[in-house]
C-alpha cells in the first residue's frame, strides 16, 4: 500500500499569509554565512538543509487521503478541498474506477468534491462508502443552488453508494476494512485497511477521552491494534484542547498515547489547527517526539501529515 497527503488541515482550508512567508524569509537569511554563498553549489547546499518548516510547508487544504493498493487501485478517503489538487495531479486510474469513504460530512470533509475534475468524466465509475445513509442527499445539497453553480447531475452517471456498518468487516479491492465510531459532534468513524500483512488507519475527527484508554474499546480492536500506520486527528495542544473541551478533536500528547495503548507502529499528526503556521507545526511536532520518547514507553514513530508526502506500507 502507498498512502498520499493532500489535505491535512481541520475546519477551514488556510493559506500561507504574507507576512508568514516574510517570516519564512527572514528565517533563511539570519542563517546564512559567508561560505553560504560562495558559489551556485554552496547556496543550493544552503537551501537544500534548511529545516523543513522554512524550506516547504505542511499545506493549507482540508481533509484528503489517498490510498493506493497493491493491484494500483485507488481509494480517496474524505473530500475536503485537498481532493482538488489530487484531480489536478494525479492521472484518472487506468480502470477509471475510485473507491470514496468519508468519514463524516461536516464542510471541511466534502466541501472540494465539486472541484475533482475525475467526477465530471463520464466514463469514470466512483463507488461511495459510508455510514450515513443519507450520504447522497447530503452531498446533493450542497451543490443546490444559490451553494453551488453546477448541480450533481453534471456528475459521471457512475457513482454508487455503498452503505457500510461499523465493526462488519468487508472487502474493497481485496483489502480487508473495518470501521468504529468515535467522538465527535455528529459522529465521525474511522476506517482500517489491510493488505498484504499491511495495516493503515484513516482516523480523523475524534476527541479522545478517558473512556478511550481506560477500557480497551473492543469496537476499536479490529480497527486500531497493531496498526503500521495511523493518521489521526491531533488538532490541538494539550492546553487549546482543555479550552475546546467538546469540540470534537484531540491534542497531541493523547493521540500518542493512544498509539501506545493499541501498539502502533508510525503516528501521522493530522487535522492541523487552521490557526498554527508552519514554524508552529514544527514545534509540535518536536513536542510530541519529545513526549513519545520522555513521557511514555512507546515505540511509535511520531510524524507530520504534509502535504505531498507519501508513504510506502
Amino acid at each position: 500500500m502507498k498512502v498520499c497527503f493532500w489535505g491535512v488541515r481541520g475546519s477551514i482550508p488556510s493559506c500561507l499569509s504574507g507576512e508568514q512567508i516574510q517570516s519564512k524569509i527572514s528565517a533563511a537569511v539570519q542563517r546564512i554565512t559567508a561560505k553560504d554563498i560562495e558559489s551556485e553549489d554552496a547556496r543550493e547546499c544552503f537551501i537544500a538543509h534548511l529545516p523543513e518548516w522554512i524550506y516547504g510547508t505542511v499545506g493549507g487544504n482540508t481533509a484528503c487521503v489517498q490510498l493506493y493498493a497493491d493491484d494500483g487501485s485507488q481509494t480517496i478517503l474524505d473530500a475536503g478541498s485537498g481532493i482538488r489538487v489530487l484531480g489536478k495531479k494525479c492521472p484518472i486510474p487506468e480502470n477509471k474506477h475510485y473507491n470514496l469513504f468519508f468519514s463524516h460530512y461536516h464542510w471541511d470533509h466534502i466541501q472540494g468534491l465539486p472541484f475533482f475534475d475525475a467526477i465530471y468524466n463520464p466514463s469514470v465509475s466512483i463507488d461511495i462508502y459510508t455510514t450515513f445513509p443519507a450520504a447522497e442527499r447530503i452531498l446533493r445539497e450542497q451543490m443546490m443552488r444559490p451553494y453551488f453553480p453546477v448541480g450533481w447531475n453534471a456528475f459521471t452517471k457512475n457513482i454508487t453508494f455503498h452503505v457500510v456498518h461499523p465493526n462488519e468487516e468487508f472487502v474493497v479491492d481485496g483489502m480487508k476494512v473495518n470501521c468504529c465510531k468515535m467522538n465527535h459532534p455528529g459522529n465521525s468513524y474511522s476506517f482500517s485497511f489491510e493488505s498484504h500483512n499491511k495495516k493503515f488507519v484513516y482516523a480523523t475527527d475524534v476527541e479522545l477521552t478517558e473512556e478511550d484508554y481506560e477500557k480497551r474499546n473492543p469496537k476499536q480492536k479490529k480497527v486500531f491494534e497493531n496498526a503500521d500506520m495511523v493518521v489521526i486527528d491531533s488538532q490541538y495542544t494539550a492546553e487549546e484542547a482543555k479550552i475546546k473541551e467538546k469540540w470534537g478533536h484531540s491534542a497531541f500528547c493523547t493521540a500518542i498515547d493512544f498509539a501506545e495503548l493499541w501498539n502502533i507502529k508510525q503516528l501521522y499528526l493530522f487535522h492541523h489547527e487552521p490557526t498554527y503556521d508552519d514554524k508552529k507545526l514544527n514545534s509540535i511536532l518536536q513536542a510530541a517526539r519529545w513526549y513519545a520518547n520522555n513521557i511514555t514507553t512507546t515505540d511509535t514513530g511520531i510524524n507530520l501529515a504534509i502535504e505531498g508526502k507519501e508513504i510506502e506500507l
